[in-house]
C-alpha cells in the first residue's frame, strides 16, 4: 500500500476544491493500494475522499484478497447480480455529501461513465486525475528499482532458454511454451506480457502475434519478452539469426543494433524523450530505413508493462533520475525480416542503467 502517494493525490483534490476521485484503471489500483487484480469485466475502483480515508470496492468474491493485500481501510463488495455502480454510489453518498470527483478519463469507457452518471444523476464527474497519477508513478524509489532488476534477471534468464529451445521446424508457439513453462517451474510468478516470437518475414510485423509459423534454415528470430517481480515488470527483445541469414537481415540487425547503443549511451539526465527518440532515428534514416521504423523509440514501466512517458518524437518532457523507460528501436522490411533490439532501465546521474544484459550482437544458432 503507498499510503503516501494516496495522500498526495487526497491533497491535490483538497486543493482543487473536489469532493473525491473514483480510480478505475486497475494498474493504477495496484500502484496505489498494493491489490493486484484485473476484474476483467467486473467493476473495480478505488475512492478517495477528500478529507476523509478512501475506500476499495469490487467483487465480493475478491473483498478478502483485497483486506489481505495489506491494504489499511474499509473494502466492500458487489454480487453478480447486483448493479455494481448503485452499490458504488450508496457507499460514496455514505462517506461525502460532496458531488465534484475526478476520474480517470483515459481509463473510464463511455458506458462506465453512462452508468456511473446515471448511478449519481447529481454529481459531476468533468475532473480527470489520470495526469496527476502518471507522475506519481513517473520517479521509481530504489525499492520499485530494486524490484525491476529481479524481472530483468529472469528476462535474462528467459532469452536464454528460448536461444537454446531453438529447433529448425519448431513453431513460434512452442519456443514461448517452453520459455513461460521453464520460467513458471522455477519460481518465476507471471509474464508481464504473452511472450512474443516472430520468425522470418513474420517479424516485420511490429505488432504481430506468436504464431503456429514452424522455424526455418536462413530465418530471424525475434524474441519479446518480459517478467514480474514483486509486482514490477521487465520488458526486453533480441533478435538472433537461425543459420546463415542474408546480407539485409545483417545489415539490418547492424544498423539497429547501433541505434539502441547509441541512444542507450547518449541518454542523460535534463535531454527530452524527443532528443532521445531523435538520436536513434537519425541512424536509421542515415541509413536509408527510416520509413521501416514505424513506432516510438520506448515507453515507461513499472508496475505495468506499458506506462507513462512515451519516449518519442514531440515529447518535451525531460529525462529525470529515477525515470524507468524502454530503447527499443526496430526495422521491418515486409516479404524479409524484422528487427527490434530492446533493453528496459533506469535514469540514474549517470545515465541510463539497463536491468536486461543478454547480449544484443547478432548471435547465430
Amino acid at each position: 500500500m503507498n499510503e503516501e502517494k494516496i495522500v498526495t493525490l487526497t491533497t491535490w483534490l483538497e486543493q482543487n476544491a473536489l469532493t473525491g476521485a473514483i480510480i478505475t484503471d486497475f494498474h493504477s489500483i495496484a500502484y496505489l493500494s498494493g491489490f493486484e487484480s484485473d476484474p476483467i469485466e467486473r467493476v473495480l475502483a478505488l475512492v478517495l475522499i477528500s478529507g476523509k480515508p478512501p475506500f476499495l470496492f469490487g467483487p465480493a468474491l475478491e473483498v478478502n484478497s483485497m483486506k489481505e493485500s495489506g491494504w489499511h481501510f474499509q473494502a466492500f463488495g458487489y454480487e453478480d447480480h447486483e448493479n455494481p455502480w448503485q452499490k458504488l454510489v450508496a457507499h460514496i453518498k455514505d462517506a461525502t455529501p460532496g458531488h465534484f470527483f475526478a476520474i480517470e478519463a483515459d481509463n473510464l469507457s463511455i458506458s462506465r461513465y453512462h452508468a456511473l452518471q446515471s448511478a449519481y444523476p447529481l454529481a459531476s464527474f468533468n475532473s480527470d486525475i489520470t495526469n496527476q497519477i502518471n507522475h506519481l508513478r513517473l520517479i521509481k524509489t530504489p525499492a520499485e528499482i530494486k524490484h525491476m532488476v529481479a524481472a530483468g534477471h529472469d528476462a535474462d534468464r528467459a532469452f536464454d532458454i528460448g536461444f537454446r529451445t531453438l529447433a529448425e521446424g519448431i513453431s513460434e508457439l512452442a519456443v514461448a511454451a517452453k520459455i513461460e513453462y521453464d520460467l513458471k517451474k522455477s519460481g518465476v510468478p507471471a509474464m508481464s506480457f504473452d511472450t512474443l516470437l516472430q520468425f522470418g518475414d513474420h517479424a516485420a510485423d511490429p505488432h504481430g502475434a506468436t504464431s503456429t509459423r514452424p522455424l526455418q534454415q536462413g530465418d530471424m528470430a525475434l524474441f519479446d519478452l518480459g517478467t514480474m517481480t514483486e509486482g514490477y515488470a521487465s520488458d526486453a527483445t533480441r533478435t538472433v539469426a537461425f543459420g546463415e541469414v542474408s546480407s539485409q537481415a545483417k545489415e539490418i540487425h547492424a544498423v539497429t543494433l547501433e541505434a539502441q547503443l547509441a541512444a542507450q549511451s547518449q541518454a542523460k539526465i535534463g535531454m527530452t524523450a524527443s532528443e532521445l527518440d531523435k538520436i536513434a532515428r537519425d541512424i536509421i534514416i542515415k541509413a536509408g530505413y527510416g520509413d521501416y521504423f514505424v513506432h516510438r523509440l520506448g515507453h515507461g514501466l513499472g508496475s505495468s508493462v506499458h506506462e507513462f512517458p512515451s519516449i518519442m518524437a514531440g515529447n518535451d518532457l525531460m529525462l529525470q533520475e529515477g525515470m524507468v523507460f524502454s530503447i527499443e528501436p526496430g526495422i521491418y522490411i515486409p516479404g524479409v525480416a524484422g528487427v527490434r533490439i530492446e533493453d528496459s532501465g533506469y535514469m540514474s546521474h549517470d545515465g541510463f542503467v539497463s536491468y536486461t544484459h543478454t547480449s544484443k550482437e547478432l548471435l547465430k544458432f
